[in-house]
């Protein structure tokens, strides 16, 4: 992934400093990613996905297909224009606010409905947890020491 966050960037004919700060990330950041010393987290794929919105995330994160999506192809497999930009991704459909089970899923693929149905299966099930309160063992006073402001003090010791 750091091969094709570099290939990008060189597309771009930016430098590691302005690409990173036309990301809004630290060079550090970048530098470190390139180097192979961090990998590539979701902010920095999110912020490239911002900045670049026809990039293929299939290409960025895989390396399969085109670095770029064609823009007629996105608009014509999406319904909506908030969803041309998840163009290849899948989405869940959790439902609405009261847990509506006969909501259609939007996920594609082998297991989408069932992974869909498996997903709301388990937010019905309530988690129970038990909590056990320990009690501590009683503390008591040993000493007491006053300090004063001429550099002494007295102590107070408790009859036992």
């Amino acid at each position: 992934m750091k091969d094709r966050i570099r290939q990008l960037m060189e597309a771009q004919h930016m430098t590691q400093q302005t690409f990173a700060n036309f990301l809004g990330i630290s060079p550090a950041t970048l530098s470190g990613i390139f180097q192979g010393r961090t990998k590539p987290t979701l902010n920095t794929v999110d912020s490239i996905k911002s900045k670049f919105p026809n990039i293929s995330l299939d290409w960025l994160m895989f390396g399969k297909g085109m670095m770029f999506v064609d823009e007629a192809s996105a608009d014509d497999s999406s319904s909506t224009p908030q969803e041309s930009g998840m163009a290849g991704e899948q989405m869940l459909d959790f439902g609405d606010a009261e847990g509506n089970a006969g909501a259609t899923s939007q996920q594609s693929g082998p297991m989408g409905n069932a992974f869909a149905t498996n997903v709301r299966q388990q937010a019905k099930s309530p988690v129970h947890t038990d909590i056990v309160y320990k009690e501590k063992e009683r503390r008591r006073i040993t000493e007491i020491r006053v300090f004063y402001d001429d550099q002494t003090w007295e102590s107070f010791v408790p009859k036992k």
